[in-house]
Protein backbone atom coordinates (compact mmCIF):
# COMPACT_ATOMS: atom_id res chain seq x y z
CA UNK A 1 0.00 0.00 0.00
CA UNK A 2 1.66 3.27 -1.38
CA UNK A 3 1.97 6.15 1.46
CA UNK A 4 0.28 9.50 1.26
CA UNK A 5 3.48 11.21 -0.01
CA UNK A 6 3.71 8.73 -3.07
CA UNK A 7 -0.04 9.45 -3.43
CA UNK A 8 0.75 13.48 -3.68
CA UNK A 9 3.72 12.69 -5.82
CA UNK A 10 2.05 11.17 -8.42
CA UNK A 11 -1.00 13.93 -8.38
CA UNK A 12 1.54 16.34 -8.79
CA UNK A 13 2.52 14.35 -11.97
CA UNK A 14 -0.71 13.61 -13.51
CA UNK A 15 -1.59 17.84 -12.73
CA UNK A 16 1.80 19.11 -14.29
CA UNK A 17 3.70 16.54 -15.73
CA UNK A 18 6.84 16.78 -14.13
CA UNK A 19 8.00 15.11 -10.88
CA UNK A 20 8.32 16.75 -7.73
CA UNK A 21 11.90 15.41 -7.20
CA UNK A 22 12.77 16.76 -10.42
CA UNK A 23 11.33 19.80 -9.95
CA UNK A 24 13.68 20.53 -6.95
CA UNK A 25 16.72 19.49 -8.47
CA UNK A 26 16.14 21.56 -11.90
CA UNK A 27 15.89 24.49 -9.47
CA UNK A 28 19.16 23.47 -8.05
CA UNK A 29 20.82 22.71 -11.27
CA UNK A 30 19.56 25.88 -13.01
CA UNK A 31 21.05 28.01 -9.80
CA UNK A 32 24.39 26.33 -10.52
CA UNK A 33 24.69 26.80 -13.74
CA UNK A 34 23.79 30.44 -13.23
CA UNK A 35 26.82 31.03 -11.11
CA UNK A 36 29.24 29.40 -13.38
CA UNK A 37 28.00 30.84 -16.01
CA UNK A 38 28.44 34.51 -14.06
CA UNK A 39 32.31 33.33 -13.14
CA UNK A 40 32.86 32.13 -16.38
CA UNK A 41 32.10 35.56 -17.85
CA UNK A 42 33.91 37.43 -15.35
CA UNK A 43 36.64 35.58 -15.99
CA UNK A 44 36.25 35.96 -19.87
CA UNK A 45 35.81 39.73 -19.27
CA UNK A 46 39.00 40.01 -17.73
CA UNK A 47 41.42 38.20 -19.64
CA UNK A 48 40.01 40.18 -22.61
CA UNK A 49 40.93 43.24 -21.27
CA UNK A 50 44.44 41.29 -20.38
CA UNK A 51 44.22 40.53 -24.25
CA UNK A 52 43.59 44.27 -25.67
CA UNK A 53 46.32 45.36 -23.25
CA UNK A 54 48.78 42.62 -25.44
CA UNK A 55 51.54 45.02 -27.67
CA UNK A 56 53.84 44.25 -29.37
CA UNK A 57 56.51 46.07 -27.22
CA UNK A 58 59.21 44.24 -25.14
CA UNK A 59 57.71 43.05 -21.86
CA UNK A 60 60.61 44.68 -19.98
CA UNK A 61 60.56 47.99 -21.64
CA UNK A 62 59.96 50.65 -19.20
CA UNK A 63 59.34 54.29 -19.58
CA UNK A 64 61.71 56.70 -17.99
CA UNK A 65 61.76 60.68 -18.19
CA UNK A 66 65.30 61.90 -17.91
CA UNK A 67 65.20 65.38 -16.19
CA UNK A 68 68.83 67.28 -16.18
CA UNK A 69 69.13 70.11 -13.47
CA UNK A 70 71.99 72.82 -13.93
CA UNK A 71 72.25 75.30 -10.92
CA UNK A 72 74.62 77.35 -12.64
CA UNK A 73 77.28 79.60 -11.44
CA UNK A 74 75.50 83.26 -11.64
CA UNK A 75 72.62 82.07 -9.83
CA UNK A 76 70.01 80.78 -12.55
CA UNK A 77 69.21 77.29 -12.97
CA UNK A 78 68.18 75.44 -15.82
CA UNK A 79 66.04 72.02 -16.07
CA UNK A 80 65.82 69.88 -19.15
CA UNK A 81 62.92 67.31 -19.36
CA UNK A 82 62.83 64.99 -21.73
CA UNK A 83 58.97 64.79 -22.98
CA UNK A 84 57.07 64.32 -26.01
CA UNK A 85 56.08 68.01 -26.22
CA UNK A 86 54.61 67.34 -29.30
CA UNK A 87 51.95 65.25 -27.67
CA UNK A 88 51.51 67.95 -24.85
CA UNK A 89 50.74 70.85 -27.36
CA UNK A 90 48.13 68.42 -28.69
CA UNK A 91 46.45 65.65 -26.26
CA UNK A 92 48.28 65.56 -23.09
CA UNK A 93 46.07 63.06 -21.75
CA UNK A 94 46.30 60.89 -24.46
CA UNK A 95 48.67 58.72 -26.28
CA UNK A 96 49.11 59.34 -30.40
CA UNK A 97 51.63 58.05 -33.06
CA UNK A 98 54.54 60.37 -33.54
CA UNK A 99 54.57 60.67 -36.96
CA UNK A 100 50.67 61.84 -36.75
CA UNK A 101 51.11 63.75 -34.08
CA UNK A 102 53.70 66.00 -36.02
CA UNK A 103 51.51 66.13 -39.06
CA UNK A 104 48.71 67.42 -37.53
CA UNK A 105 51.34 70.19 -35.97
CA UNK A 106 52.56 70.95 -39.34
CA UNK A 107 49.47 71.52 -40.65
CA UNK A 108 48.44 74.17 -38.04
CA UNK A 109 48.03 77.73 -39.25
CA UNK A 110 50.59 80.07 -36.95
CA UNK A 111 47.84 81.10 -34.40
CA UNK A 112 46.79 77.28 -33.74
CA UNK A 113 50.28 76.29 -33.28
CA UNK A 114 50.94 79.57 -31.20
CA UNK A 115 47.72 78.28 -28.87
CA UNK A 116 49.31 74.78 -28.85
CA UNK A 117 52.57 75.75 -27.52
CA UNK A 118 50.95 77.68 -24.79
CA UNK A 119 48.83 74.39 -24.16
CA UNK A 120 52.54 72.49 -23.41
CA UNK A 121 53.39 75.46 -21.64
CA UNK A 122 51.01 75.20 -19.41
CA UNK A 123 50.59 71.25 -19.17
CA UNK A 124 54.57 71.37 -17.76
CA UNK A 125 53.59 74.04 -15.42
CA UNK A 126 50.98 72.18 -13.82
CA UNK A 127 52.58 68.73 -13.73
CA UNK A 128 56.49 70.02 -12.50
CA UNK A 129 57.07 71.87 -9.57
CA UNK A 130 60.71 73.43 -8.20
CA UNK A 131 60.73 75.06 -4.84
CA UNK A 132 63.96 76.58 -3.46
CA UNK A 133 63.55 76.08 0.64
CA UNK A 134 59.87 74.93 0.21
CA UNK A 135 58.90 77.98 -1.76
CA UNK A 136 57.32 77.01 -5.19
CA UNK A 137 59.15 78.95 -8.44
CA UNK A 138 57.65 80.26 -11.49
CA UNK A 139 59.72 78.98 -14.49
CA UNK A 140 60.22 80.33 -18.11
CA UNK A 141 58.88 77.20 -19.88
CA UNK A 142 61.06 77.11 -23.51
CA UNK A 143 61.43 74.19 -26.14
CA UNK A 144 64.87 74.81 -27.32
CA UNK A 145 64.44 72.12 -30.60
CA UNK A 146 61.43 73.76 -31.93
CA UNK A 147 62.72 74.38 -35.66
CA UNK A 148 65.93 73.52 -35.26
CA UNK A 149 65.82 70.70 -38.37
CA UNK A 150 69.38 69.30 -37.53
CA UNK A 151 68.82 68.48 -33.89
CA UNK A 152 68.92 64.69 -33.31
CA UNK A 153 65.44 64.33 -31.98
CA UNK A 154 64.28 65.54 -34.80
CA UNK A 155 66.33 62.77 -37.12
CA UNK A 156 65.32 59.98 -34.24
CA UNK A 157 62.01 60.55 -33.58
CA UNK A 158 59.09 62.35 -36.12
CA UNK A 159 58.77 65.85 -34.16
CA UNK A 160 57.94 69.54 -34.40
CA UNK A 161 58.52 70.94 -31.08
CA UNK A 162 61.44 68.46 -29.88
CA UNK A 163 61.39 66.09 -27.24
CA UNK A 164 62.92 68.62 -24.75
CA UNK A 165 61.02 71.20 -22.44
CA UNK A 166 63.56 73.63 -20.89
CA UNK A 167 62.33 74.90 -17.32
CA UNK A 168 64.73 78.12 -16.22
CA UNK A 169 64.83 80.63 -13.80
CA UNK A 170 66.99 82.45 -10.72
CA UNK A 171 67.55 81.14 -7.77
CA UNK A 172 66.90 83.60 -5.02
CA UNK A 173 69.27 84.99 -2.72
CA UNK A 174 70.30 82.95 0.70
CA UNK A 175 68.49 79.64 -1.07
CA UNK A 176 69.89 76.37 1.24
CA UNK A 177 67.26 73.65 -0.22
CA UNK A 178 66.39 72.48 -3.70
CA UNK A 179 63.57 70.21 -4.55
CA UNK A 180 61.60 69.28 -7.77
CA UNK A 181 58.67 67.08 -8.01
CA UNK A 182 56.53 66.09 -11.08
CA UNK A 183 53.06 64.46 -10.88
CA UNK A 184 52.16 60.95 -11.32
CA UNK A 185 51.62 61.04 -14.65
CA UNK A 186 54.81 60.78 -15.52
CA UNK A 187 56.78 57.53 -15.30
CA UNK A 188 60.13 56.56 -13.35
CA UNK A 189 61.90 59.68 -13.31
CA UNK A 190 66.16 59.59 -13.55
CA UNK A 191 67.19 62.94 -12.20
CA UNK A 192 70.71 64.29 -12.46
CA UNK A 193 71.41 67.49 -10.65
CA UNK A 194 74.80 69.35 -11.18
CA UNK A 195 76.28 72.73 -9.10
CA UNK A 196 78.64 74.19 -11.20
CA UNK A 197 79.82 76.46 -8.54
CA UNK A 198 80.92 73.84 -6.50
CA UNK A 199 81.29 71.08 -9.02
CA UNK A 200 79.17 69.39 -6.56
CA UNK A 201 75.79 67.43 -7.51
CA UNK A 202 73.31 64.17 -7.13
CA UNK A 203 71.63 61.28 -8.96
CA UNK A 204 68.25 59.62 -8.37
CA UNK A 205 65.40 57.17 -9.31
CA UNK A 206 62.57 59.23 -8.44
CA UNK A 207 59.13 56.72 -8.70
CA UNK A 208 55.81 57.98 -9.94
CA UNK A 209 54.17 61.00 -8.50
CA UNK A 210 57.57 60.84 -5.58
CA UNK A 211 59.68 63.68 -4.22
CA UNK A 212 63.13 63.76 -5.25
CA UNK A 213 65.34 63.99 -1.60
CA UNK A 214 66.26 67.77 -0.81
CA UNK A 215 69.80 69.02 -2.68
CA UNK A 216 71.32 71.18 -0.42
CA UNK A 217 73.61 74.44 -2.19
CA UNK A 218 76.92 75.09 -2.00
CA UNK A 219 77.52 71.60 -0.79
CA UNK A 220 79.76 68.74 -2.31
CA UNK A 221 78.80 65.66 -4.15
CA UNK A 222 76.20 63.63 -2.17
CA UNK A 223 75.81 60.25 -2.05
CA UNK A 224 72.56 58.54 -2.12
CA UNK A 225 70.60 57.60 1.32
CA UNK A 226 70.96 53.91 1.78
CA UNK A 227 66.97 54.29 3.29
CA UNK A 228 65.86 56.35 0.33
CA UNK A 229 67.33 54.01 -2.41
CA UNK A 230 65.87 50.75 -0.48
CA UNK A 231 62.31 52.59 -0.72
CA UNK A 232 62.67 53.37 -3.94
CA UNK A 233 63.95 50.45 -5.95
CA UNK A 234 61.69 48.69 -3.29
CA UNK A 235 58.88 50.23 -4.93
CA UNK A 236 60.03 50.05 -8.46
CA UNK A 237 60.09 46.16 -7.78
CA UNK A 238 56.74 46.15 -7.05
CA UNK A 239 55.06 48.27 -10.07
CA UNK A 240 57.13 45.73 -12.70
CA UNK A 241 55.23 43.19 -11.27
CA UNK A 242 51.88 45.71 -10.95
CA UNK A 243 50.90 47.64 -13.19
CA UNK A 244 53.53 47.21 -15.32
CA UNK A 245 54.60 43.30 -15.52
CA UNK A 246 51.79 42.23 -17.72
CA UNK A 247 53.84 39.00 -18.79
CA UNK A 248 54.81 38.13 -15.10
CA UNK A 249 51.25 38.68 -14.02
CA UNK A 250 50.22 35.84 -16.33
CA UNK A 251 52.70 33.54 -15.74
CA UNK A 252 52.08 33.31 -11.87
CA UNK A 253 48.17 33.29 -12.62
CA UNK A 254 48.80 30.36 -15.13
CA UNK A 255 50.60 28.67 -11.48
CA UNK A 256 47.96 29.68 -9.31
CA UNK A 257 45.59 27.93 -11.59
CA UNK A 258 46.65 24.40 -11.66
CA UNK A 259 47.55 24.35 -7.83
CA UNK A 260 44.56 23.83 -6.21
CA UNK A 261 45.91 23.42 -2.73
CA UNK A 262 48.28 26.08 -1.07
CA UNK A 263 51.57 24.07 -0.52
CA UNK A 264 52.29 23.12 -4.45
CA UNK A 265 51.59 26.58 -5.22
CA UNK A 266 54.42 27.40 -2.83
CA UNK A 267 56.61 25.47 -3.99
CA UNK A 268 56.39 26.45 -7.12
CA UNK A 269 56.47 30.83 -6.19
CA UNK A 270 59.58 30.03 -4.21
CA UNK A 271 61.17 27.76 -7.28
CA UNK A 272 60.47 30.47 -9.16
CA UNK A 273 62.00 33.19 -6.39
CA UNK A 274 64.99 31.29 -6.08
CA UNK A 275 65.32 31.30 -9.78
CA UNK A 276 65.10 34.54 -10.85
CA UNK A 277 67.06 35.74 -7.77
CA UNK A 278 70.29 33.69 -8.96
CA UNK A 279 70.39 35.08 -12.74
CA UNK A 280 69.17 38.70 -11.74
CA UNK A 281 72.11 38.91 -9.69
CA UNK A 282 74.76 36.82 -11.95
CA UNK A 283 73.39 39.19 -14.65
CA UNK A 284 73.87 42.54 -12.67
CA UNK A 285 77.54 41.48 -12.01
CA UNK A 286 77.82 40.68 -15.74
CA UNK A 287 78.43 36.73 -15.12
CA UNK A 288 75.77 36.01 -17.64
CA UNK A 289 74.12 37.87 -20.19
CA UNK A 290 72.18 36.92 -23.30
CA UNK A 291 70.27 39.07 -25.96
CA UNK A 292 66.81 41.08 -24.76
CA UNK A 293 65.32 39.92 -28.24
CA UNK A 294 66.06 36.08 -27.48
CA UNK A 295 65.35 36.41 -23.47
CA UNK A 296 62.16 38.21 -23.89
CA UNK A 297 60.66 35.54 -26.68
CA UNK A 298 61.98 32.94 -24.17
CA UNK A 299 59.79 34.34 -21.20
CA UNK A 300 56.71 34.30 -23.37
CA UNK A 301 57.47 30.56 -24.32
CA UNK A 302 57.33 30.01 -20.77
CA UNK A 303 54.03 31.47 -20.21
CA UNK A 304 52.40 29.58 -23.26
CA UNK A 305 54.20 26.15 -21.46
CA UNK A 306 52.62 26.77 -18.39
CA UNK A 307 49.24 27.51 -19.99
CA UNK A 308 49.40 24.28 -22.27
CA UNK A 309 50.24 22.44 -19.40
CA UNK A 310 47.30 23.74 -17.59
CA UNK A 311 44.88 22.42 -20.46
CA UNK A 312 46.76 18.43 -20.96
CA UNK A 313 46.70 18.11 -17.02
CA UNK A 314 44.66 17.63 -14.49
CA UNK A 315 47.01 17.28 -11.41
CA UNK A 316 50.75 18.44 -10.84
CA UNK A 317 53.52 16.60 -11.29
CA UNK A 318 57.08 16.97 -9.83
CA UNK A 319 58.79 18.14 -13.12
CA UNK A 320 56.17 21.31 -12.81
CA UNK A 321 58.85 22.53 -10.31
CA UNK A 322 61.49 22.32 -12.15
CA UNK A 323 60.34 23.43 -14.88
CA UNK A 324 59.22 26.44 -13.38
CA UNK A 325 62.60 26.58 -11.97
CA UNK A 326 63.88 26.64 -15.07
CA UNK A 327 61.59 29.10 -16.47
CA UNK A 328 62.33 31.98 -13.31
CA UNK A 329 65.88 31.83 -14.53
CA UNK A 330 64.59 33.64 -17.70
CA UNK A 331 62.50 35.57 -16.23
CA UNK A 332 65.64 36.87 -13.86
CA UNK A 333 67.46 37.79 -16.85
CA UNK A 334 64.35 39.87 -18.02
CA UNK A 335 64.17 41.61 -14.69
CA UNK A 336 68.12 42.19 -14.88
CA UNK A 337 67.09 44.23 -18.11
CA UNK A 338 65.02 46.78 -16.23
CA UNK A 339 67.83 46.90 -13.40
CA UNK A 340 70.39 47.92 -16.31
CA UNK A 341 68.07 50.84 -17.72
CA UNK A 342 67.36 51.85 -14.42
CA UNK A 343 71.06 51.65 -12.82
CA UNK A 344 71.97 50.71 -9.93
CA UNK A 345 73.85 53.63 -7.51
CA UNK A 346 77.30 52.09 -7.15
CA UNK A 347 77.86 53.12 -3.16
CA UNK A 348 74.74 50.92 -3.01
CA UNK A 349 74.28 48.49 -5.26
CA UNK A 350 73.65 45.65 -3.15
CA UNK A 351 71.18 47.45 -1.37
CA UNK A 352 69.09 47.98 -4.57
CA UNK A 353 69.82 45.03 -6.06
CA UNK A 354 67.96 43.27 -3.25
CA UNK A 355 65.68 45.67 -2.72
CA UNK A 356 64.21 45.75 -6.25
CA UNK A 357 64.29 41.73 -5.59
CA UNK A 358 62.03 42.54 -2.50
CA UNK A 359 59.74 44.28 -4.26
CA UNK A 360 59.31 42.10 -7.49
CA UNK A 361 58.42 39.14 -4.72
CA UNK A 362 55.73 41.25 -3.13
CA UNK A 363 54.53 41.86 -6.21
CA UNK A 364 53.76 38.66 -7.00
CA UNK A 365 52.30 38.06 -3.75
CA UNK A 366 50.01 40.38 -4.51
CA UNK A 367 48.81 38.68 -7.61
CA UNK A 368 48.42 35.45 -5.82
CA UNK A 369 46.50 37.61 -3.12
CA UNK A 370 44.33 38.84 -6.11
CA UNK A 371 43.78 35.52 -7.68
CA UNK A 372 42.48 33.96 -4.13
CA UNK A 373 40.53 36.61 -3.51
CA UNK A 374 38.59 36.24 -7.14
CA UNK A 375 38.44 32.11 -7.05
CA UNK A 376 39.82 30.83 -3.89
CA UNK A 377 36.40 30.22 -2.68
CA UNK A 378 35.71 28.20 -5.99
CA UNK A 379 38.85 26.24 -6.33
CA UNK A 380 37.73 22.85 -4.08
CA UNK A 381 34.26 23.14 -6.32
CA UNK A 382 34.38 20.16 -8.69
CA UNK A 383 33.33 22.69 -11.79
CA UNK A 384 36.86 24.44 -11.41
CA UNK A 385 38.65 23.19 -13.85
CA UNK A 386 35.42 23.58 -16.26
CA UNK A 387 35.01 27.08 -15.45
CA UNK A 388 37.98 28.20 -14.59
CA UNK A 389 41.06 26.60 -15.08
CA UNK A 390 40.40 25.79 -19.31
CA UNK A 391 39.27 28.41 -19.63
CA UNK A 392 41.74 31.23 -18.36
CA UNK A 393 44.74 28.95 -19.24
CA UNK A 394 43.64 29.15 -22.75
CA UNK A 395 43.09 33.45 -22.67
CA UNK A 396 46.55 33.07 -21.41
CA UNK A 397 48.29 30.97 -23.98
CA UNK A 398 46.67 33.25 -26.91
CA UNK A 399 47.97 36.47 -25.44
CA UNK A 400 51.44 34.55 -24.94
CA UNK A 401 51.55 33.12 -28.10
CA UNK A 402 50.75 36.82 -29.44
CA UNK A 403 53.88 38.06 -27.38
CA UNK A 404 56.32 35.25 -28.86
CA UNK A 405 55.48 35.97 -32.53
CA UNK A 406 55.66 39.33 -31.58
CA UNK A 407 58.88 39.08 -29.85
CA UNK A 408 60.79 36.26 -32.00
CA UNK A 409 59.59 37.04 -35.39
CA UNK A 410 58.76 40.50 -35.93
CA UNK A 411 61.48 42.44 -33.15
CA UNK A 412 58.60 44.06 -31.28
Amino acid sequence: MRGSRQVAADAQLERDGTPQYWSVRSKSLVGCLSMNLKLLRTFGLTFLFVLSCATPTLAHDMEFVDILVVLKADETYQIDLSIDVDALAVSPAAEHDAAQVAGALRAMSAEDLDAALERARRTVRRRVWVRFDGVKQSPDITFPYYGDRASPEVETVPTVLGNTARLSGSIPAGSVEFTIATSAVFPTLHLTIVEEATGGGAKHIVTRGGYCPPYRLNSPPQTPDSLQVAADYAILGFQHILPLGLDHILFVVGLFLLSIKMRPLLWQITAFTIAHSVTLALSMYDVISLPTRLVESLIALSIVLVAVENLLTTQLKPRRVALVFGFGLLHGLGFATVLRELGLPSSEFVTALITFNIGVEFGQLTVVSLCLLTVGWFRQNTQYRKFVVIPASAMICVVAMYWLVQRALLGG
